[in-house]
């Protein structure tokens, strides 16, 4: 009875201790005693879409999976725009690790882009594009746009975009920049067509199929069809 006592009490204390050795480490398993490195400031390099110099394709595979960054792909599953004419690809084949989909032209208007047949169908925002991409007018298209958007894109995090060929991650800054996000936490990753890391999620069904596997994607849906339209 008296080591039945004992096995007791022994088990009753690491039962205790272990949440708090859980909760000491991170989800790679370091301790946590160990800090994140410090990010980069954003430096567009200052060519037409303004990647940023130091997060890019090149070196991405650097700075995923933080716990103090919110990851956004801003591509469609199937896109109507031509992009294969430039050397894209109009299917999201490929993404990557924590970055969540969330299309771009579902939450405004398309701005210029050099290809034709872009998506011209529902989105969140109307908005009138400027030549060097400034917003000349912006209205809500729903009642709920607004709070769809700052649900899906939280103000208080530091957020990494991603598309293609950079040119919808380029307007989608200019869209954040426009409703008041800090400008120093807003970070242009780049065109997933020039990634040249090893950490590619593969959206294909298969090498030979043109299909998406949706279902393997982190994707935020938004039903328009349940929204409350203006006007």
């Amino acid at each position: 009875m008296r080591l039945k006592r004992v096995l007791l009490c022994i088990l009753s204390c690491v039962m205790l201790c272990l949440p708090l050795f859980v909760s000491a480490c991170d989800t790679n398993g370091s301790t946590g005693s160990e800090e994140l490195s410090a990010l980069p400031p954003p430096e567009p390099d200052g060519g037409p879409f303004g990647v940023d110099v130091n997060i890019n394709m090149s070196t991405i595979d650097n700075y995923l999976n933080r716990p103090d960054v919110d990851y956004f792909d801003m591509r469609m599953f199937y896109d109507p725009a031509d992009f294969e004419a430039i050397g894209g690809d109009s299917t999201l084949s490929r993404t990557l690790p924590g970055y969540r989909i969330v299309p771009y032209p579902f939450l405004a208007s398309v701005g210029p882009l050099p290809v034709d047949g872009a998506y011209d169908g529902d989105s969140l925002f109307y908005i009138e594009w400027g030549e060097n991409r400034e917003i000349l007018v912006i209205r809500p298209n729903f009642a709920e746009s607004e709070i769809i958007f700052n649900q899906i894109f939280p103000k208080d995090r530091t957020i990494f975009l991603m598309c293609g060929g950079a040119g919808y991650t380029s307007l989608m800054r200019a869209l954040l920049f426009h409703f008041g996000y800090d400008e120093s936490k807003i970070y242009h990753t780049g065109g997933n067509w020039h990634y040249e890391g090893n950490m590619a999620l593969d959206l294909r069904i298969s090498s030979s199929d043109s299909n998406i596997a949706t279902w393997r994607a982190d994707y935020a849906l938004i039903d328009f069809d349940h929204l409350t339209r203006i006007g």
